[in-house]
C-alpha cells in the first residue's frame, strides 16, 4: 500500500547544479532521492514545491514523494540525514493524503535575497550573500517595490528559459530592511517565474545607486521588455525561505537566513 509524505529540507546550493536532476551534473534532487532510496529499499522521486537554480540556497524547500516503505517520520529524518551530505539536510517529515502536492498545494513561496553592503567582500558570506561595496538607497527601493504588489504580468523579470505557459504572478509583499553590514530583500507570491526574483534585485540596484527613480520599475513592468531592466543577480544571495499550505494541512514550513535573524 502507498505511503504519502512530504519533506521539508535545508541546503547550501553553492556545490550543485540546482535543485533538479541533471545529466552531467550534480543536483540536490539527485542527491536527495539517492538517499531515500537508501531508506526506503527502493527507487524515490520527489516533486518539490520551487526548482532552485544553481548557487541558489534553501531554508524551509518542500518535497513530496510516495512509496510502499513504512518507515517511522524519525527515521525519514533522521535516516535520510546519515546518508546525506553536511550542505543537505531534512528538518521534519509530514506523513499526507495522496492528493497532496508539494508544489500545487502550496499558496505562496517566500524568498529572502541577502546582499553584504561593506568596503571589503566578506571570507565568510561570500557564497551565503552577494558583495556590494557601494550604499544603496534603501527608502527609494522599497518606493519601488510598491510597483511590484497584486497581480500583473512579470515578463520583464522573466528569463529567456522560462518556459511557465502564463507570466501572471501575485505579488504579496516585497520589501529592503537593513540589519548591520547585511541588506535583505523579502518577497513572497503565489509563484515566481525563472530568475524572477533575481531580475527583480539586479534592476532594484539600479534603484539603489540613484541609476533610476522608483517609477522605472513600474515602467519596467508596463513595457514587459527583459531587455530594459537591470542584470541578473548573482545567485549566492537567494534563498528560499518559505513555503506556505492551506492550514488544516498542518505544514509548517519556513525558517529565516539563520545568520541574519537569529
Amino acid at each position: 500500500m502507498l505511503q504519502h509524505y512530504a519533506l521539508v529540507l535545508e541546503y547550501c546550493g553553492t556545490k550543485y547544479s540546482g535543485w533538479q536532476r541533471q545529466i552531467h551534473s550534480k543536483s540536490v534532487q539527485e542527491v536527495l532521492e539517492n538517499a531515500l532510496s537508501q531508506i526506503a529499499n527502493q527507487k524515490i522521486q520527489v516533486v518539490c514545491a520551487g526548482r532552485t537554480d544553481a548557487g541558489v540556497h534553501a531554508t524551509a524547500q518542500v518535497v513530496h514523494f510516495s512509496t510502499t516503505a513504512v518507515r517511522k517520520l524519525q527515521a525519514w529524518v533522521l535516516g535520510t540525514n546519515a546518508h546525506l551530505p553536511n550542505d543537505i539536510k531534512i528538518s521534519c517529515a509530514y506523513q499526507v493524503d495522496v492528493n497532496f502536492s508539494a508544489r500545487f498545494s502550496a499558496l505562496y513561496r517566500r524568498y529572502q535575497y541577502v546582499i553584504y553592503q561593506h568596503k571589503t567582500s566578506s571570507a565568510l558570506w561570500y557564497e551565503r550573500s552577494t558583495w556590494f561595496n557601494q550604499n544603496l538607497d534603501i527608502l527609494g527601493m522599497n518606493e519601488a517595490c510598491q510597483y511590484l504588489l497584486g497581480e500583473q504580468d512579470f515578463s520583464v523579470f522573466r528569463s529567456s528559459q522560462c518556459q511557465s505557459l502564463s507570466t501572471n504572478r501575485n505579488i504579496h509583499h516585497a520589501y529592503f530592511t537593513q540589519k548591520n553590514a547585511f541588506i535583505i530583500f523579502d518577497i513572497q507570491g503565489n509563484a515566481f517565474l525563472h530568475h524572477m526574483v533575481r531580475n527583480i534585485v539586479g534592476s532594484m540596484l539600479e534603484v539603489g545607486l540613484s541609476k533610476r527613480t522608483p517609477q522605472w520599475i513600474q515602467t519596467l513592468i508596463a513595457k514587459k521588455d527583459r531587455t530594459l531592466a537591470g542584470q541578473t543577480a548573482p545567485a549566492q544571495g537567494l534563498y528560499l525561505i518559505e513555503v506556505g499550505y492551506p492550514e488544516h494541512l498542518g505544514i509548517k514550513a519556513y525558517q529565516y537566513v539563520p545568520f541574519i535573524h537569529h
